[in-house]
């Protein structure tokens, strides 16, 4: 089950720049899946006893369910166990194969005498041989984000039953990642859209020197590694999942019945790739993907963008799917509405340093932000016109500050949309909540029920303003806060759906006379403190552990 840091670090984040380009115009295919065949879904159903592909099918459903109800709009919410990913790794890997980058080498595994079985990655945990970070995993240190090996792990014990493991040989198939040194190093430096953080890490990994990485595991569960003399190897996690972005929309283009559509997305020059990840995954989308795509010899577009988030911490410590630290989506939504949960996530998004959950600051962010800023100022221009105008967009004769604070929402949307464009998420969102409050602003230097009473002109020409930039609104929110737009869009009384229009109908005014509904509060104030929010959370996770048992 993801948790918030998961969701903020890639799927949230990838949805909002998703719907925003979808309502810019262009062509937008937003793709993804379940990661199915790590060793963290191996040594789940290992700890109940469960086959991996019961544990899968469950979760799978369950996560896409709650993506649903979050407003993560995907065209292909897809998973690795799909044939058309099977299908597609077992290819691309016999590609690289024939031309030269793969080799076999006997090499030393952890092997843990009491589960009489080899300990890849997740199966074994010990302290950094780098940072010194007690419980970094075989794979990769969560502390310093260094890719490992199972062997360099120090003081290292099997966590399936804590016995120190044991070295046993084997022979693995290996990716000759050194020999994509140059080219990745390129590639980089001159990609001047990937983000300082992503940017930064990368250029010292390749310079510190890349290693082969091994690309076959002595595992039952997983893709059964297609090169000859492979019998009973599984391809590793690390490589197969990064190639379901291809796989995916290839799956997406069949069930479309068009086979070559997907090469649109993936060769042509004018299409660009992005990306949306936590820092932890930094090498496996920067480095280890654009080198098996360069592998193939066939031209494959290199991620355009890779938007890296550092971490979202919960009580000072990074969120942990592994560890159980944090608050997961199933949870938080039995809490709050989502929209509550993507206003707070994005306006508070770890874009250059890690930022820490409280229930405090989400309290602060939705009381002041949500209610009394933007569901306040929607909610009194609405208002104003449903008792003062009949429910119809007032006839205006616009002076000079009336034409300014529809040139200054102007400027906002336009700042919004230069954000958007460099993938600056919570600056963009935090500039949505400026046109509340510019309109709050505005609404109380004028004061509309005052002048209604010895100017209904003047009255007249403030309400048409507030409702231009209420509108304005509707649109500019939709990427981050879904339902919230919808609302609005609904209580304008406009046809169709908010996400069907386009961007630039956040400056095309609702003409005079245009009827609206009956205003309605978008949001409610949080009542309850911080103890009794985390007693709330506890309950909820007390009873989700009795009915698992």
């Amino acid at each position: 089950m993801p948790h918030l840091g998961t969701l903020i670090g890639s799927v949230l984040s990838a949805d909002v720049v998703a719907r925003y380009y979808r309502l810019k115009g262009e062509e937008v295919l937003y793709v993804t899946g379940s990661d199915e065949h790590g060793t963290p879904i191996e040594v789940e159903a290992v700890r109940r006893n469960v086959p991996p592909k019961q544990l899968t099918d469950e979760n799978h459903a369950k996560v896409a369910e709650l993506f649903d109800k979050w407003a993560i709009q995907f065209d292909n919410y897809t998973r690795t166990e799909s044939p058309t990913h099977k299908e597609f790794v077992r290819k691309h890997l016999m590609q690289i194969y024939e031309n030269g980058y793969i080799f076999t080498r006997e090499t030393e595994m952890t092997y843990c005498e009491n589960c009489q079985r080899f300990l890849p990655d997740r199966f074994v945990e010990g302290k950094c041989p780098y940072c010194g970070h007690e419980g970094a995993r075989g794979d990769q240190c969560d502390a310093c984000g260094r890719l490992l090996e199972p062997t360099k792990l120090i003081d290292p014990y099997c966590v399936i039953c804590g016995n120190k493991p044991t070295i046993k040989k084997t022979k693995h198939w290996y990716f000759d990642l050194p020999k994509f040194s140059d080219k990745l190093l390129r590639y980089i430096e001159e990609n001047k859209q990937l983000p300082d953080n992503a940017r930064n890490f990368s250029l010292n990994l390749i310079r510190e020197g890349l290693k082969p990485r091994a690309l076959t595991r002595d595992t039952s569960w997983g893709i059964p590694a297609p090169f000859p003399g492979a019998e009973g190897k599984t391809i590793y996690v690390w490589v197969e999942a990064v190639l379901g972005y291809v796989s995916a929309t290839i799956e997406y283009f069949r069930k479309h019945g068009d086979e070559e559509g997907w090469k649109s997305y993936w060769f042509d020059k004018n299409a660009k790739t992005l990306y949306f990840i936590g820092k932890d995954n930094i090498p496996f989308h920067t480095i280890i993907l654009p080198a098996l795509l360069l592998a193939t010899h066939k031209g494959y577009n290199l991620p355009w963008n890779v938007s890296t988030t550092e971490f979202l911490q919960f009580r000072e410590e990074a969120f942990s799917k592994s560890r159980r630290i944090g608050i997961w989506i199933d949870e938080a939504l039995e809490l709050f509405p989502a929209d509550y949960w993507r206003y707070y996530l994005l306006a508070t998004r770890p874009e250059t340093k890690d930022t820490n959950f409280t229930w405090r600051n989400f309290i602060e962010k939705v009381n002041a932000d949500l209610n009394d800023s933007f569901g306040n100022f929607v909610h009194r221009a609405l208002t104003f016109v449903n008792r003062n105008f009949e429910d119809r967009v007032p006839k205006p004769a616009l002076e000079n500050s009336d034409e300014e604070i529809l040139e200054k929402t102007r400027e906002k949307i336009r700042q919004i949309d230069n954000l958007m464009e460099k993938c600056k998420i919570q600056a963009a969102v935090n500039t949505v909540m400026d046109i509340s409050r510019l309109g709050n602003r505005f609404l109380n230097e004028r004061e509309p029920w005052n002048q209604i009473k010895t100017d209904v002109q003047k009255a007249a020409n403030t309400t048409y303003a507030a409702v231009q930039m209420v509108k304005a609104l509707a649109v500019v929110t939709a990427p981050f806060m879904p339902y919230t737009a919808e609302k609005i869009w609904k209580l304008l009384n406009l046809p169709g759906s908010v996400h069907k229009q386009k961007w630039e109908e956040a400056e095309k005014p609702l003409p005079p006379g245009h009827k609206i509904n009956e205003a309605k509060p978008l949001f409610s104030k949080i009542t309850l403190n911080e103890e009794e929010l985390e007693a709330k959370l506890e309950e909820i996770r007390r009873r989700k552990e009795r009915n698992t048992q």
